[in-house]
């Protein structure tokens, strides 16, 4: 007997009715950056290894998907290096390639390969996978999604103020209430400079950013073993449980951080930006959160993440300013915003909140019943016409019984079903069910066509 197949650890099969719904994402995804002007590039699923290594951090490059060379792999290699067992030295001679991590290395890559195409500001969407060597859990995938856009080689802040209004579009499409939180890496530095631990930026950041999850206690108690004094934590925290609307977190920000430069500049971009999306009438809260803290080697301006607030999940769409995101292949001073929307997780809120439509979920609209030849050949020619007018539609390609029929109606949630038998063909017309009501009505095509595109 053979071996039931399988597929690798952290992969999924992805059903129809599922990809339906994963479609519904993309889509929706798409439209709203059409709306704003951005244009899709792809880019290859694999890279060469030298440009993606290094990019990630340590931790970063142990999680990347190395492709073995075709050939002969073990030409150039000695037996001592084999004998050695060194598996990063052997992985570097027999592999040149390798998956994508993410999609904002290879949108870099892409950048400088194509500059002298390019008409910047350049506003360009991805939505591709991914792979990570990561191990697989809950909620957590070696081949996932990511739906990225990125404006490139602009300064100005109203790209900031756009992505917002993105975001907020895109979950008010969802019908998904959330809260986007924003704060800026500069207003960060301007703490850590103002306590005296400007050097434990990123000692400081890690820990605050995990305040929902251990609470202030074990965030202090973090800070301490890190090595921040007791004075400078202790003028931490009224920075940390700062409160109020957003204009009384600035105004008491603008006192805090006089003396810091840099992080009076962070106060005047989020003030900017606040205030100018107040004027947008967006539909969704968006909140000044100084603990936010993201990936801070990696931004240098404002920072952005969306959470839901009906589900209980981590935060859904993320992103931030970057001022050097090709000065790693030779480019500097392109300065670029971006945003990533978590498809995978903005599946799963959807399915808990039930808020799929019912027409993104439903294929086939219409199905005609086959009685044999010349009923099937009549059907035919409706058939058509309701394609030629949008409608899903497809015939049971064999005469089988009817209650097989009917039930393969059902299982596919098909909400219409023509019958078509010899009174029909006689009348010109066919039987149309209903098979939630289980109304019927003889129509003709016409008819038919209309009952179906209301």
């Amino acid at each position: 007997m053979a071996a039931k197949p399988g597929i690798p650890k952290g992969t999924r099969d992805f059903s129809p009715v599922e990809m339906a719904k994963r479609n519904y994402i993309f889509n929706t995804i798409r439209d709203v950056y059409h709306l704003y002007g951005f244009q899709q590039i792809e880019t290859p699923s694999m890279e060469m290894l030298s440009t993606l290594m290094g990019k990630y951090g340590e931790e970063g490059d142990k999680l990347l998907f190395k492709i073995q060379n075709s050939g002969d792999y073990f030409s150039g290699i000695t037996d001592e290096d084999l004998l050695s067992r060194n598996a990063a030295k052997l992985a570097s001679k027999f592999c040149e390639k390798g998956l994508r991590y993410d999609l904002t290395v290879p949108f870099a890559r892409y950048v400088v390969m194509h500059r002298d195409e390019i008409t910047f500001p350049f506003k360009r969407y991805q939505i591709q996978p991914v792979w990570r060597a990561d191990r697989p859990q809950k909620g957590r995938y070696r081949e996932f999604y990511q739906c990225d856009a990125d404006v490139v080689g602009s300064d100005s802040l109203l790209n900031e103020v756009e992505l917002m209004q993105i975001v907020d579009t895109v979950f008010t499409r969802f019908g998904i209430r959330v809260c986007i939180k924003i704060n800026n890496r500069k207003i960060l530095t301007g703490i850590a400079e103002i306590i005296g631990e400007a050097d434990k930026i990123v000692d400081i950041t890690v820990a605050i950013d995990k305040l929902d999850k251990i609470g202030l206690d074990n965030v202090n108690k973090e800070l301490a073993e890190k090595g921040i004094s007791e004075e400078a934590i202790a003028k931490l925290q009224p920075i940390i449980l700062l409160s109020g609307t957003n204009a009384e977190k600035l105004a008491t920000l603008k006192t805090v951080l006089s003396d810091s430069e840099t992080g009076l500049k962070g106060v005047e971009e989020s003030e900017f930006i606040l205030n100018t999306l107040q004027t947008m009438g967006l539909k969704n809260e968006i909140e000044l959160d100084l603990t936010l803290a993201r990936g801070l080697n990696y931004y240098t301006g404002a920072i952005f993440e969306v959470k839901a607030l009906d589900v209980q999940i981590g935060s859904i769409t993320g992103g931030g300013r970057y001022d050097n995101l090709t000065g790693v292949f030779g480019m500097a001073g392109v300065s670029g915003v971006g945003i990533s929307f978590g498809a995978d997780r903005i599946f799963d809120v959807l399915n808990q909140l039930e808020l799929y439509p019912k027409e993104a979920v439903n294929g086939t609209q219409l199905l005609f019943i086959n009685f044999g030849e010349k009923e099937a050949a009549f059907s035919m020619g409706i058939l058509s016409k309701a394609r030629a007018a949008g409608i899903r539609a497809e015939i049971f390609p064999d005469a089988a019984k009817m209650k097989k029929q009917m039930s393969y109606a059902n299982v596919k949630n098909i909400p219409f079903v023509a019958i078509v038998g010899e009174n029909e063909m006689n009348e010109g017309k066919a039987m149309l069910k209903n098979m939630e009501s289980g109304e019927q009505q003889l129509v003709t095509a016409e008819e038919l066509i209309g009952a179906l595109t209301k």
